[in-house]
């Protein structure tokens, strides 16, 4: 891995060396010690509060908070992330959450004198994360959908046979376009396929009626805060400070509708019926260990303008983190088949970074608030096995994928469940995850 400044940022909470008394965290390939993501969740018959993965339990932060377990800016930042949302504590900025990540750490780490003093206090406090509901992590404010993955809007161009695959501005803006927040939905919801107007080529007038071409978008998910004033953008030296942390994003497209009422506004009611997002924000400070230089643009690429380039931020605010899109077909699931991987690409493939992102929403004076969603666009890997949409794997529908029942897929039929993952790795550091990021295909209402 290419090394940055931001590795510096590494501290004793990413020893690798050290384990939880938690034995479920114990080489916990998504949720060991060394992650600590936040999220909203609901014991059976509770109320929902905020809480912590660590391996396959869940700490109640709201209990930590009433027991006193934790002190000082640690424990104004539990009592933050202790409600039934996560928007007080992303309002906080990086100091008091990096405060009690490192006392969560202290608290559930093996062989610390904060540790053993309060397992048996805090042992009570944790939940089998399987016997739990999961919740969005925060209320959403307001959601916006970046277009930062280069190899899919290149393929886009590709399919909509422009002579120039990139349009004029690619390389110099990072395109995004305002979509719903009120349809974000948390993994494990079902996704109700959408009716719409869709127009075929050889067709001389629309119809309406179900989807025809559903497809998944490979995507990370960016919580932003704490925000600025309206109308005081944030520089790009400081807009790396309100990447609060990452989630995994399905941005559910219909693409036949898109295709039809796109021109000329983009994207309407192809994209606005359901997004899902895992349910844990992996927080920039867990991350750090895995973050690199941004790629170098390639040969005759525009250098972006003033106001979105920042040398650090060019350093090490890029992630090298594997994703992929796995899907699972109702007779694969009769059958006890596991999902089957249809593709596999890297965040390191973004064009833009989220630093980039936030400072070009902020500047013409936009204001961000706590809880804010960005998506970062589908991410796309160069190569076919690492497309990140079946648009693109299916050649707009002119190839079938064939799963492992025999059954063929170029876009998503009901009963589909698709999941997206992360995972993040480097050598001499505890492997994390993201959590599941997963949607089952329901039929479309009745019309």
């Amino acid at each position: 891995m290419t090394s940055s400044p931001a590795m510096a940022q590494t501290d004793e909470t990413h020893d690798a060396s050290r384990q939880s008394w938690v034995a479920s965290a114990r080489a916990h390939p998504v949720f060991p010690l060394q992650n600590l993501p936040f999220g909203v969740f609901s014991p059976a018959g509770s109320e929902p509060r905020g809480g912590v993965a660590i391996g396959d339990e869940i700490l109640d932060l709201k209990a930590v908070v009433q027991l006193g377990l934790l002190q000082g800016i640690a424990a104004q930042a539990a009592a933050a992330a202790s409600g039934p949302s996560l928007n007080p504590l992303l309002a906080l900025g990086g100091a008091p959450r990096a405060g009690l990540r490192k006392a969560l750490f202290a608290l559930l780490a093996e062989a610390t004198v904060e540790g053993e003093a309060a397992r048996s206090r805090a042992e009570p406090l944790l939940h089998r994360a399987t016997c739990c509901r999961l919740h969005l992590p925060a209320a959403i404010g307001a959601y916006t959908d970046f277009y930062a993955g280069i190899h899919h809007a290149y393929n886009g161009g590709l399919r909509h046979k422009r002579p120039s695959p990139l349009l004029p501005n690619y390389k110099w803006v990072p395109v995004a376009y305002h979509s719903r927040a009120s349809s974000v939905i948390v993994s494990g919801a079902g996704v109700r396929r959408p009716n719409g107007q869709r127009k075929l080529p050889a067709e001389d007038a629309p119809t309406f009626g179900p989807c025809r071409k559903l497809d998944f978008e490979l995507e990370l998910g960016i919580w932003v805060g704490p925000g600025n004033a309206l109308g005081e953008p944030i520089p790009i030296g400081q807009a790396g400070d309100h990447v609060v942390g990452l989630c995994m994003l399905n941005d559910w497209s219909a693409r036949d509708v898109q295709t039809w009422e796109s021109q000329p506004l983009g994207p309407f009611l192809a994209k606005n019926f359901s997004t899902t997002v895992s349910p844990w924000i992996v927080t920039a400070e867990a991350l750090a260990p895995f973050r690199i230089a941004q790629p170098p643009r390639a040969e005759g690429d525009p250098q972006p303008l003033p106001y979105l380039w920042d040398k650090t931020d060019q350093a090490g605010g890029a992630f090298d983190i594997a994703i992929e899109a796995l899907l699972s077909t109702a007779a694969m699931r009769e059958r006890g088949i596991a999902p089957h991987r249809l593709t596999a690409s890297n965040l390191r493939h973004l064009y833009w970074t989220p630093a980039q992102m936030v400072a070009h929403h902020t500047s013409g004076g936009c204001n961000l608030q706590p809880g804010d969603l960005f998506g970062s666009g589908t991410i796309s890997a160069p190569e076919r096995a690492g497309f990140g949409s079946l648009a693109e794997l299916s050649d707009d529908g002119q190839t079938q994928l064939t799963m492992p029942t025999g059954e063929t897929r170029s876009f998503l039929q009901d009963g589909d469940e698709l999941t997206l993952r992360a995972r993040a790795e480097r050598e001499g550091y505890a492997t994390i995850g993201f959590g599941d990021c997963a949607g089952r295909v329901l039929p479309a209402p009745p019309l």
